[in-house]
């Protein structure tokens, strides 16, 4: 039987949680690839470092193409790209600002944790017109050593504010992202944006749905209750 011990801060990726954001960075380095490289990647090949930082992200897939990218130049493209891509266009994930805003009236902490670079997480929250200071603490990828599934992200993030990981509820779109939680001893929301509900499941997800909106209006009975409410 799962726990009902009430959760004290609620901890969120970003890309594929609160904003729906991972089509366009695919994009930008694809992007990337053929104006640097002159090479055309296919999409697929981005999923297995989805969630993992942008240096992954860009060079697990130039490994797969036996391409020595230059880094930080690329990656800074890639970045140039995706600004140019999302201005005025990128989109919350449903239900992503109603969550937020849902947690702080409750009370409860809540904290960002990427593994993007900060360069991407501001643009992110600029997109979506929230605040940096809306957030109790925000770690992104540069801030760590060690990327997702390691668990650092996820400590750092429940140490910044606060709260015990066992009390945190960590909110991830991506297998890596959930291994992560789970290794830092949070319990886990997946959200079936980036990977399907099997795939989140078999990494450790407590609990799985299709967006912050699904998960406002049908959570699971242990997570309403564990939650005391705070989702109506």
């Amino acid at each position: 039987m799962k726990t009902s011990k009430l959760f004290r801060a609620v901890l969120f990726d970003m890309d594929g949680v609160l904003v729906d954001s991972e089509r366009y960075i695919a994009e930008a380095a694809i992007a990337m690839f053929r104006q640097t490289y002159n090479t055309e990647v296919d999409p697929k090949t981005f999923l297995p470092f989805v969630g993992t930082g942008e240096d992954n992200f860009i060079s697990g897939v130039g490994k797969l193409y036996n391409i020595s990218l230059t880094m930080p130049r690329d990656k800074e493209r890639t970045y140039e790209i995706y600004e140019e891509l999302v201005h005025g266009h990128l989109k919350e994930i449903n239900g992503a600002r109603a969550f937020v805003y849902a947690c702080k009236r409750s009370g409860l902490a809540i904290a960002i944790a990427t593994s993007a670079d900060k360069r991407k997480m501001m643009t992110n929250l600029r997109e979506l017109g929230f605040q940096q200071e809306d957030f109790d603490a925000t770690v992104h990828g540069a801030e760590v050593k060690n990327n997702k599934p390691d668990p650092e992200i996820y400590l750092k993030a429940a140490q910044k504010v606060g709260i015990d990981p066992g009390d945190c509820l960590v909110v991830e779109d991506a297998v890596r992202g959930i291994e992560s939680g789970k290794a830092a001893g949070a319990r886990c929301l997946g959200l079936t944006s980036s990977f399907d509900a099997k795939a989140l499941l078999a990494a450790g997800a407590d609990y799985v749905a299709a967006d912050l909106e699904e998960a406002l209006k049908n959570p699971p009975p242990d997570l309403f209750q564990a939650l005391g409410g705070f989702l109506h």
